[in-house]
């Protein structure tokens, strides 16, 4: 065994370790392990919320993408720290709903908002799909990293197999505990080993970060800034807005609210959020340095820049460090992901169907739906794909179209009804998928129109129409009450 896959195997075995420590002494009933009975500070509902933000894409995605995309990766720190602004407000109001209807998924809280289960079976179909994506991404990582980092005595295969049998059992056993202490561990790690290679590459290769970009200016003119058309101004405006709106309307978010002690932990979470966020830019410095280093990769090879330009550089035991600390960043969000995925299936989608189910019963579907989703997520994994930074951008399209009926549900006199909430959902996410998945642009649809436009993230487009029916089908259904009571507000 070389000393590279000992620290590999070693992070491994230590996060599944811990995983099965954190549930000691404690009542796994469903509450429990999807949102840790509302009991965690400020501190665990943090690494909760940077163990979703920093994951396998932060080794990988943000690196490789500020090496084939430039300037456009900046666009990731400015919706992160949009986002955080608009969670200060927003989340103290969905945990205090949360906590007084003890609602333990994000279908839950639009089920109860708009008193239709239906609503919240649909809500709960675009939570799954975005989130598949999403675990795909991690599965595609892990892979990734394993092998790059073992000098291919793991193929990738073989590592998200192991990967996906470990996090399996990980979920299955410690739920969201188990997630909140390996974010200690990995959230440490990635701190140190991101900023280390971000400050380290430029000043070995180029003797600083000024050097470096004024480097890649004289071999590459304006890589670094904006584009006239593509991945433009427009572009970039429109992706800040659309990623901002819809970066906490994950699935996986919610549980993470609701698992909080109070709303002050909530609103800390919030102020210190966006300093977490440059630790992204260290990233992208090592994306930006290997440009001149290892010119020339395209697509999804753009993804292992990070690991390639380790491996030319380090000793074997610090590529081990890296590739172990890359394990941590894929298993702790995969867990998460499989819980909520598990949990809306089971509790928002079966239990519509069959009401007969018990509580008990819901419990133990939704730890054993676990090994069956992980094999659904390696399926796709092993399908193929776009690049990390691709299969991102297509999921947080997806899953914002969930952010008018949201965010219209906060008001204290909501004028949305159940059927406008659904007609946007759908027409929002019918048209966002279509053009995503068959890359259209809405240049080619309106080639008339003026450049400004054409460059606009399609999904922003995708929003304005889904809030335009939700405005619309409301107005006109408005009068239709009987099932559609006055929601309270949760906003002073």
């Amino acid at each position: 065994m070389n000393i590279s896959l000992f620290f590999i195997l070693f992070f491994f075995v230590v996060s599944i370790a811990i995983g099965l420590y954190s549930q000691k002494g404690k009542e796994m009933n469903l509450e429990q392990w999807s949102v840790g009975g509302r009991g965690m500070g400020t501190l665990f509902v943090f690494l909760l919320a940077a163990g979703e933000m920093y994951t396998t894409f932060t080794f990988l995605g943000a690196s490789g993408s500020a090496y084939s995309d430039g300037g456009a990766i900046f666009s990731i720190v400015s919706y992160g720290c949009l986002a955080t602004v608009i969670s200060y407000w927003s989340f103290p109001a969905i945990w205090k709903y949360a906590k007084e209807h003890k609602l333990i998924s994000q279908s839950d809280f639009f089920v109860k908002k708009y008193q239709s289960p239906y609503l919240g079976v649909l809500v709960a179909v675009v939570g799954i799909v975005a989130c598949t994506c999403y675990l795909v991404l991690q599965f595609k990582g892990l892979g990734y990293i394993v092998e790059a980092t073992s000098y291919g005595v793991i193929s990738s295969k073989l590592a998200i197999w192991i990967g996906a049998i470990g996090v399996t059992v990980f979920v299955m056993l410690s739920g969201i505990h188990g997630a909140a202490w390996t974010s200690v561990l990995k959230d440490i790690l990635i701190l140190g080993i991101v900023v280390f290679l971000g400050i380290y590459f430029p000043i070995h290769f180029y003797g600083g970060i000024q050097p470096m970009y004024e480097a890649i200016e004289h071999a590459k003119s304006n890589f670094s800034i904006l584009p006239n058309q593509g991945m433009n101004t427009t572009w970039y405006i429109s992706t800040v807005i659309l990623s901002g709106i819809g970066f906490y309307m994950w699935p996986h978010t919610f549980p993470n609210v609701f698992a909080a002690k109070n709303e002050k932990a909530l609103r800390k979470n919030a102020i210190l959020m966006p300093l977490y966020q440059l630790i992204l830019l260290f990233a992208f410095f090592v994306g930006f340095a290997a440009i001149l280093q290892i010119p020339g990769l395209k697509g999804s090879d753009s993804d292992l820049i990070l690991l390639r330009l380790s491996k030319e550089t380090f000793d074997p035991w610090f590529v081990g460090l890296i590739g172990g600390t890359g394990v941590l960043a894929a298993l702790v969000p995969s867990a998460m992901l499989l819980m909520v995925i598990s949990t809306l299936l089971v509790k928002n989608i079966f239990q519509v169907f069959v009401p007969s189910t018990t509580e008990g019963q819901i419990a133990k579907l939704v730890k054993y739906l676990v090994p069956v989703l992980s094999l659904v997520g390696l399926y796709f994994t092993f399908k193929g794909g776009n690049t990390l930074f691709g299969i991102a951008l297509i999921a947080y399209n997806f899953i914002t179209q969930l952010a008018p009926a949201f965010f219209f549900s906060l008001l204290k006199r909501n004028f949305v009804t159940k059927y406008g909430a659904f007609a946007g959902i759908i027409s929002g996410g019918l048209l966002v998928s279509t053009m995503s998945l068959g890359n259209i642009t809405i240049g080619q649809l309106f080639p008339f129109i003026p450049q400004v436009i054409k460059d606009l993230n399609v999904g922003i487009i995708a929003l304005f129409v889904n809030t335009l029916v939700v405005v619309v089908v409301s107005l006109m259904t408005k009068n239709i009450t009987l099932t559609q009571p006055k929601t309270k507000a949760v906003v002073e």
